[in-house]
């Protein structure tokens, strides 16, 4: 534990915190964790739309069934 705590520039105590699922650890902390273990590419597919199959359902949800032309 201490080799990561090394590596991603924290203490030992924050990483428990970590593990223990404190949110008052902030992002960064997480990323920087991650990068440490050599996870950090999967964190770009958190943020990739084409993968959100749920956020894809909500948003065709919110679309109008027709769209009407408005006459001039």
């Amino acid at each position: 534990m201490q080799v990561v705590a090394d590596r991603a520039r924290t203490t030992r105590a924050t990483l428990t915190r970590i593990e223990r699922g404190d949110p008052a650890v902030s992002m960064g902390i997480y990323l920087s964790v991650l990068n440490s273990l050599g996870l950090l590419d999967g964190v770009a597919m958190l943020a990739d739309i084409s993968t959100d199959r749920v956020g894809a359902a909500m948003l065709a949800a919110r679309l109008p069934a027709r769209v009407r032309q408005a006459k001039s």
